[in-house]
């Protein structure tokens, strides 16, 4: 690898990609992230990279993977080897709301990028597109079981849905052109830089502003946690060591029920704050179950494990005490997530090319 093009490397895991990549490995070549600037995309994410790397071995671009001539020239410009696929919409709710974005960026966009790389690369075999998915594209498992690289598919929202739709893609272009592909599905991420809509930072900024801490149905839906840098190692893992058409799942091996969570979030604040454990409790609000509420995904990441030595680094009530500590480290950039001032910032910098 040595020239590596970052879909959507301005989201969560996405940034918490590059920051691995320029801080936790030897890699020396360039890195091009190409990122639509949608508003869970934040180039504040990584400023110090920016300003360390800009310029010399950092680049960025304010693309949408959709535009065919954009995304041709970057290849060509940066003479981009390796792909890493992470842009796209990515909330259910959101996507239950209006599917339209979702079908466009993660289906029709994963597309565009698969026909722009197979343009680009021609027949060689030196290069990598590898595409993160989600567990969700599984469907929902009952109280037993795991899913399994081979579990069939049973997408139940219009996002995973989507995803499923355009992880097939990848498989496609691997059988039909030879295309050097690796996939990978993950468990739900957690860590610093999240958008704040999701679970654990939600409930972060509303304990610290007082606001109800809303849990979907009866809260005993069961999500796989895992930890965001173990998700940026685990791909690292595969662009070095994965087998090429090879899919790998990766996850925290962390089950939990909403409700432990918003109870264990609680319990950690109160404790950072002097306050009686269960001190935050009293924000814990019921509210009406979401459609299609998938009850339980746990995956079962044997393969990644046992064929490239990948393991997580942190157990979930370690990775819970990090990100909680990173929230209250950085009161600056939530202040400016919440507030909407970063997307003032991208407005003065990034103008719509």
């Amino acid at each position: 690898m040595k020239s590596i093009l970052v879909t959507g490397g301005a989201g969560f895991i996405g940034s918490n990609f590059i920051h691995y990549v320029f801080n936790k490995t030897n890699f020396d070549g360039i890195l091009v992230n190409v990122d639509k600037l949608t508003y869970a995309g934040n180039p504040n994410n990584l400023v110090d990279i920016d300003k360390q790397f800009g310029g010399k071995r950092y680049f960025f671009e304010k693309v949408d993977i959709c535009d065919t001539e954009k995304i041709a020239n970057i290849l060509k410009s940066y003479n981009i080897d390796t792909i890493v696929h992470f842009a796209a919409e990515s909330h259910v709710d959101r996507s239950i709301l209006g599917p339209k974005e979702f079908i466009q960026t993660n289906i029709v966009g994963t597309f565009n990028l698969l026909e722009c790389a197979r343009n680009f690369w021609a027949n060689r075999n030196d290069v990598r597109f590898h595409h993160v998915s989600t567990d969700e594209v599984y469907g929902s498992l009952g109280a037993t079981g795991f899913f399994y690289e081979n579990t069939p598919y049973d997408p139940r929202s219009p996002y995973s849905a989507s995803k499923a739709s355009s992880d097939h893609l990848v498989e496609a272009y691997k059988h039909t052109y030879n295309l050097p592909i690796t996939k990978s599905n993950c468990s739900n991420n957690y860590g610093p830089y999240h958008f704040p809509e999701k679970l654990i930072p939600l409930l972060i900024l509303n304990i610290l502003n007082n606001k109800p801490l809303p849990v979907y149905g009866d809260g005993l839906n069961v999500r796989d946690w895992l930890y965001v840098e173990d998700h940026a190692s685990a791909i690292w893992t595969i662009l070095n060591k994965g087998i090429v058409g090879e899919t790998y799942n990766i996850g925290g091996e962390n089950e939990r029920t909403n409700i432990q969570i918003v109870n264990a979030v609680c319990e950690i604040m109160a404790e950072k704050h002097n306050k009686p454990k269960d001190f935050y409790k009293s924000l814990i609000t019921f509210v009406k179950d979401r459609p299609g509420h998938d009850k339980r995904y746990a995956i079962n990441c044997d393969k990644i494990k046992n064929s490239l030595g990948w393991t997580q680094s942190v157990n979930f009530e370690q990775g819970l005490q990090k990100t909680i500590d990173w929230y209250l480290s950085n009161p600056e950039w939530i202040n400016n997530v919440v507030s909407g001032e970063y997307k003032n910032w991208i407005n003065k910098n990034y103008e719509t090319r």
